[in-house]
């Protein structure tokens, strides 16, 4: 039993997810965090000395060992859809919920956890709420496509979001939700 969160950043993966988790009784990774860890480097080192390509490359690696194990809440990085095959093996792994929320809430979300240059490389040249909106556009019907649930993440509290999150899933991960 696995789930994957996808959504762009700033949409609630990595702070839904350990809450997810441990309403299910699973253990939780945020991708993005696993991959720094097992390279030792930054997302944004990455991206500046080998480029997107790599970090993908890197991504996938990190991602088809995570998709093979048990009782997991995986955070998936926001661009991890881009690649068809990490797409299917999320498909075939579990449900997949697809956190949505607003260009304006996503830009507001990404500053105030700090500016997005020291973490996060931008991945355009436009950078700012310009290249949220542009690739939200791009990316939404790979989400689309990817998704077995959809929730949108703002409006709610945390624990409101997971619990229209846990009605959605199939019955054998209700059945695992403590109250």
């Amino acid at each position: 039993m696995l789930i994957t969160l996808i959504g762009y950043r700033g949409t609630g993966k990595s702070t839904v997810a350990p809450r997810l988790a441990a309403k299910l009784g699973f253990d939780w990774v945020d991708a993005d965090v696993e991959l720094e860890n097992t390279t030792g480097r930054s997302i944004r080192e990455i991206f500046a000395t080998d480029g997107e390509p790599e970090f993908r490359r890197l991504e996938r690696e990190v991602l088809v060992r995570l998709l093979k194990r048990d009782r997991l809440v995986i955070a998936a990085g926001g661009g991890a859809i881009l690649n068809e095959a990490t797409r299917q093996d999320m498909r075939n792994a579990g449900p997949v919920v697809w956190l949505q929320a607003s260009v304006a809430t996503i830009a507001r979300r990404i500053l105030r956890n700090g500016s997005p240059s020291n973490h996060r490389p931008n991945l355009t040249a436009m950078g700012g709420v310009e290249e949220i909106r542009a690739l939200v556009s791009q990316r939404e019907p790979l989400y689309q496509s990817c998704a077995t649930v959809t929730v949108m993440s703002e409006g709610t509290s945390i624990e409101g979001l997971v619990q229209r999150i846990l009605t959605q899933l199939p019955p054998e991960f209700r059945q695992q939700a403590t109250t």
